[in-house]
């Protein structure tokens, strides 16, 4: 039973961005085209691989789960962000609070394992080019994202558990702007020390250890480019290990400074501008940088509109 200082907490409120009121209405509007342009960006990544025959490969396969995982990430948080800005109840049920932790673990975790395999795929690409078909089968793929979903589910499933357990005080403030699970912990009135361990345990083997196996593949690609030095090697070297590394160290080095970094009681604005870089940013990056620039993506676009152009 709770004590004379619990209560039953039935919603939380989310303090949100710290934006001046004067402009609220600027930060809208480039939040919502934000937010669009993730969506419609990964939209057509999606729509373009289902379409194309020539994009039914491991890389693609994986790319496409890349973008839906990008757009339900995205829209885990900013559609609520977005109501709230233009709201005066900022408030989130309970039920709806420990839902959009456990998406956005579910979508965070996801992106992480996607980002790791193809990684991989490109590794088993540049590196064994004559051994590539047979190792990245297509029965190996569907395993690996088969696999990746059932780990992701189960990841998120047992933090949102872990969540469950806990008792909550009068203060039923969240400094941010979604159910941040970091903030959350902050708030409880029983205790966190296992919830604060998996995190630790859990959180490392699920974040630092796909970065660095991330780290290793590109240096295993940067190190077979350069024992065969060319122009167009070295080109294809910066041109796309370069794009994938920076935003791979944008999402890995704000979650890990996050969550796995010292607590600060200070560092709540920092967390506030480093979520946005990897819930909003990032998603809205990755079309660009994966799939917009690559010359295969362009080929399909134009066959879509060459088709739309014949009927």
């Amino acid at each position: 039973m709770p004590g004379n200082n619990q209560t039953i907490i039935s919603q939380f409120l989310l303090l949100g961005l710290p934006i001046a009121p004067e402009h609220q209405h600027l930060f809208y509007a480039l939040f919502l085209a934000m937010y669009l342009t993730t969506v419609l960006g990964n939209l057509i990544i999606i729509i373009l691989i289902c379409l194309d025959t020539n994009l039914h490969t491991p890389m693609y396969l994986f790319l496409s789960n890349l973008s839906f995982s990008d757009l339900c990430f995205s829209s885990v948080t900013m559609p609520k962000l977005l109501q709230n800005m233009q709201s005066q109840d900022t408030s989130i049920p309970y039920a709806g609070c420990l839902t959009q932790v456990y998406f956005f673990l579910f979508f965070a975790a996801l992106e992480n394992f996607l980002l790791v395999t193809m990684a991989y795929d490109r590794y088993v690409a540049i590196c064994f080019p004559l051994h590539y078909a047979s190792i990245m089968s297509p029965k190996l793929c569907v395993s690996l994202v088969l696999l990746i979903w059932v780990l992701t589910t189960l990841y998120a499933m047992l933090h949102t558990l872990l969540l469950t357990r806990l008792s909550f005080c009068k203060n039923n403030v969240i400094p941010h702007f979604f159910c941040d699970l970091s903030a959350l912990l902050k708030l409880a009135c029983s205790d966190v020390h296992i919830n604060e361990l998996v995190i630790l345990i859990i959180g490392g083997l699920v974040v630092v250890l796909p970065f660095l196996l991330i780290i290793v593949s590109y240096a295993r690609i940067i190190s077979s480019i350069i024992k065969v030095p060319s122009t167009r090697g070295i080109h294809k070297l910066f041109s796309t290990c370069g794009s994938h590394l920076s935003v791979v160290s944008l999402f890995y080095g704000t979650i890990i400074g996050i969550y796995l970094g010292p607590s600060d009681n200070n560092s709540t604005l920092k967390d506030i501008v480093m979520s946005m870089m990897y819930t909003v940013v990032t998603p809205m990056l990755n079309p660009f940088i994966y799939s917009l620039r690559n010359r295969d993506m362009k080929e399909a676009l134009k066959k879509v509109f060459q088709m739309k152009s014949l009927l």
